[in-house]
């Protein structure tokens, strides 16, 4: 009975050790990108969510040549706050990863979501695969065939654990909608907050409009990578075609350091 004990206590001191190792390197990492001294090292890891032979079809054929906007969207984005004659992200694609990651309910209270990403981040240290230099973010790809018409559950980014994870359809139809999916979430553990209702997905004016000076207010043509959606009239929303048609705005650059630059 002692020993058992004493075996748990053991398993959880290690635990607890873990968590506390991951989660100062995750504040390390956080202090350094927001210095912005070096490009940030981002690694995607595709993961076949629904088990279908379509969806493994089309995450085999991958390359990092299909997430190539995000880099772009950041750099020139960078440039227009003075982040000049600098790389701000390298993106790295990952083998696919079998394993699935831990679930949570989308209307999870604090202490569900706080233990959730604990569990998320204990997941992400037992599972990577990445064999290259560690990298400063993790995004979980979670691709769905388009084949099932399904609802794609929210997609996360944490800040305190340089983890995002990302669920979008395995289609070259997609390819735009996920890398604006896969750079809010990004946006997300470089420190910026969501700027869009959660319940109506209505952007939060001003911060989450890209041109909130415009007279009049609307039609919107773009949108503000944090606010998620293009206001085209009361009542209409939609999503950007690419990350062409996204900015970030000053609210979002002040958060994750550009403005301070």
């Amino acid at each position: 009975m002692l020993k058992s004990r004493w075996f748990r206590s053991l398993r959880i001191t290690v635990l607890l050790i873990t968590l506390f190792v991951v989660a100062m390197n995750a504040w390390l990492s956080s202090a350094r990108i927001q210095s912005w001294s070096r490009p940030v090292w981002v690694v995607l890891y595709p993961i076949n969510a629904d088990g279908r032979a379509d969806t493994q079809a089309y995450i085999n054929a991958l390359s990092e040549e299909h997430f190539e906007d995000v880099e772009r969207f950041l750099q020139r984005e960078a440039h227009r706050y003075g982040l000049v004659g600098q790389s701000i992200a390298e993106v790295f694609l990952s083998t696919p990863l079998v394993a699935l990651p831990p679930e949570i309910d989308i209307e999870a209270g604090v202490f569900e979501s706080i233990f959730w990403s604990l569990k998320m981040r204990w997941w992400s240290w037992k599972n990577d695969n990445w064999p290259g230099p560690e990298p400063d973010v993790r995004i979980y790809l979670q691709y769905f065939s388009p084949q099932k018409k399904q609802v794609l559950s929210h997609s996360l980014g944490l800040q305190k654990g340089m983890i995002g994870l990302v669920n979008g359809f395995a289609s070259v139809d997609y390819i735009a909608t996920n890398n604006f999916v896969i750079t809010h979430e990004l946006m997300h553990t470089f420190g910026a907050s969501d700027k869009y209702d959660l319940e109506t997905n209505e952007p939060i004016y001003p911060d989450g409009f890209a041109d909130p000076q415009q007279r009049p207010l609307l039609p919107q043509v773009r949108a503000e990578i944090m606010g998620g959606r293009v206001k085209v009239s009361p009542g209409w929303l939609v999503m950007p075609l690419s990350l062409d048609d996204v900015v970030v705005g000053d609210k979002t650059a002040d958060e994750i350091g550009w403005l301070s630059m």
